[in-house]
């Protein structure tokens, strides 16, 4: 059951969680929403991407706000770059992932509505990605992780 908030705040939920070279922070929780929505802001440096796989979700639609630089998106096997000023919506069940190809650190504001993921998820990977200390993470906990949380890793591409 989600908690019913009773009052207003800025950025209630203020958390930052570091996933490998990646930071997230944390702006509006499910908790804070009444399970409404999630956000939270992305900071990818120059040359880095997502070290999970690619994966979708069932559960809900994830928006993306370009704020700074620009990040290549794949969604559904499409490559769609988002810069400043730019969303891009990823419906449910799309597959998708991310990588930062430019000279430059990107942010982008991440909207999960409903609010079906959250921090714990984050948290949660962060051991793991953390834990390879640079190198590829463990790929049996990072998928467990990911569905438990109602990610659907992608199948890796047929050779």
């Amino acid at each position: 059951m989600v908690q019913q908030i009773t009052t207003s705040q800025v950025n209630p939920s203020a958390e930052v969680i570091r996933v490998g070279a990646l930071q997230l922070r944390f702006l509006v929780t499910g908790a804070d929403s009444n399970g409404s929505v999630a956000v939270f802001e992305m900071t990818v440096p120059a040359g880095e991407k997502l070290l999970a796989p690619p994966h979708s979700h069932d559960a809900y639609e994830e928006t993306i706000y370009g704020r700074e630089g620009m990040l290549t998106w794949t969604v559904e096997g499409d490559s769609i770059e988002v810069g400043a000023g730019q969303a891009l919506c990823i419906l449910r069940g799309a597959v998708h992932g991310f990588a930062n190809h430019g000279s430059e650190d990107a942010k982008a504001l991440v909207v999960i509505s409903p609010a079906a993921i959250g921090p714990e998820f984050f948290r949660e990977s962060a051991e793991v990605i953390n834990a390879a200390a640079g190198g590829p993470p463990d790929r049996a906990k990072a998928m467990a992780i990911m569905r438990r949380h109602g990610l659907t890793p992608a199948p890796p591409p047929s050779a």
